[in-house]
């Protein structure tokens, strides 16, 4: 059962920079939501803010209509991520990374039982199972960062963020990532949240596309209208131009 993520009024200022200002948002169960916005938007600490590791000055974070904060223990036995960098840890092999949930969370598998289950994801994301017990440094970057997202899925989450799924990945990569995230948010039915500026991932991936920016959500609307849906900032944020309201930093 995949969860729907409201986001109401949600606002969170670091001394006097004002980042989010006052977002609103609903992130539709079962669907891939991506919010885009160009670098210093917010993105990052709207998606802080959503796991609790940043707590905002106002406003509420809603899972299918309770406050996530009600239950934490339960709202982090619920989503997976998948970090921009894949962030595993470097000691461990890469099966202890996929199963280092499975084997320290409340419902806690044997070594053996939650090593069965990484291999069985590693090869959902295109990986033999001879690869699980190497180790992370032992991989290129593709590789790494699909042992992150068998992490991210290793438990069957019924929300996934990512984080710039796709940076540091050549072209080829890429769209196998964004490919992997589409199909596998679809069979297990997940509510995937992304962000990213990398405007290739967006059309792969979206359902629903909501623009950031100057920490309020500009536009927002199915991923078919982004091209045609006629806000001068989602325009010259898709098109990459350097004219335009959103003011390019030299």
């Amino acid at each position: 059962m995949s969860t729907q993520i409201t986001l109401k009024n949600l606002t969170k200022s670091f001394g006097r920079k004002h980042v989010l200002r006052g977002v609103d948002l609903i992130a539709p169960a079962g669907q891939n939501t991506v919010i885009i916005g160009e670098s210093g938007s917010g993105k990052s600490v709207l998606l802080k803010c959503i796991l609790g590791l940043v707590k905002p000055d106002a406003g509420e974070v809603l899972l299918d209509g309770q406050p996530a904060d009600r239950d934490r223990d339960a709202f982090l036995a619920r989503f997976g991520m998948l970090f921009q960098g894949a962030a595993l840890f470097d000691s461990l092999t890469v099966w202890e990374n996929v199963g280092f949930r499975l084997v320290r969370g409340k419902n806690k598998l044997s070594r053996s039982d939650a090593r069965d289950v990484a291999v069985e994801k590693l090869r959902r994301v295109g990986l033999s199972a001879d690869v699980a017990d190497q180790f992370p440094a032992e991989l290129s970057g593709g590789m790494q960062k699909r042992v992150g997202l068998a992490r991210a899925i290793a438990a069957d989450p019924q929300i996934i963020f990512f984080d710039e799924p796709t940076t540091g990945l050549d072209p080829i990569m890429a769209g196998v990532i964004n490919d992997l995230i589409r199909e596998i948010t679809a069979e297990i039915g997940a509510t995937g949240m992304t962000i990213t500026h990398d405007m290739t991932s967006v059309r792969a991936i979206a359902d629903q596309v909501a623009m950031l920016h100057d920490g309020k959500i500009r536009w927002i609307g199915p991923a078919d209208q982004m091209d045609t849906c006629g806000d001068p900032y989602v325009e010259q944020f898709v098109t990459g131009s350097a004219d335009g309201p959103i003011e390019a930093v030299r």
